[in-house]
């Protein structure tokens, strides 16, 4: 039993260090733009429905978050089902890994949000600029399994972010910060995965 045990564990290891050497397709270039959409989207929505918001916070807070959950669940059932197809044995640990990448500055972004609007209410203004350079540090961290070129958002979403941080007011809180932000960011995400996965097919 205990060699069994032993096999099992050498098996998890191998299939682990497998899928950290491989590179992650899980992401569908058509959600992904998709989300970029609903970005531009959600700025008009602000535009229109809260064209103050210093003075509308948390109509402002609910427009945005409202929005990156609805992404984030439209990107995580395509990637379940994208990774299970492309990856077949490997799809649990890729999920596993690509997950494990992005949690840390989801959650950071999130606490970060409450601490402020709960504690620090006068500064909120910095939101958008921290939630940009929050989502480039995940962006960043799984750099290490995306096709190279996706350095290249990353880098795009830390600028915007310390864009955002540099107006010093409330102007950070146009819906334009977030809007062209996530909206070039995102189509900029699907171009490189889709490309990357048309070079990929062409080598199969």
């Amino acid at each position: 039993m205990t060699e069994l045990h032993k096999a099992l564990g050498d098996i998890d290891t191998i299939r682990k260090q497998m899928a950290q050497t491989t590179e992650f397709r899980g992401y569908g270039p058509a959600t992904l733009a998709t989300t970029g959409i609903f970005a531009v989207g959600a700025a008009v929505i602000q535009a229109v429905l809260v064209p103050n918001p210093a003075a509308d916070i948390r109509g402002y807070l609910s427009i945005w978050i409202l929005s990156a959950v609805i992404c984030a669940g439209l990107t995580g059932v395509q990637m379940y089902n994208r990774a299970r197809r492309m990856h077949s044995g490997l799809s649990q640990e890729m999920i596993h890994m690509a997950v494990e990448q992005f949690v840390p500055s989801v959650v950071a972004g999130a606490l970060m949000t409450v601490v402020l609007v709960r504690f620090a209410p006068a500064t909120v203004w910095i939101l958008p600029g921290v939630w940009q350079i929050v989502f480039a540090l995940g962006v960043f961290s799984s750099c290490r399994f995306l096709p190279r070129a996706m350095v290249a958002p990353a880098v795009w979403y830390l600028l915007t972010g310390l864009a955002s941080l540099s107006l010093g007011d409330d102007r950070a809180l146009s819906p334009w910060t977030m809007g062209i932000a996530y909206g070039v960011g995102q189509m900029l995400v699907a171009g490189i995965l889709y490309f990357n996965h048309q070079e990929a097919s062409d080598e199969e």
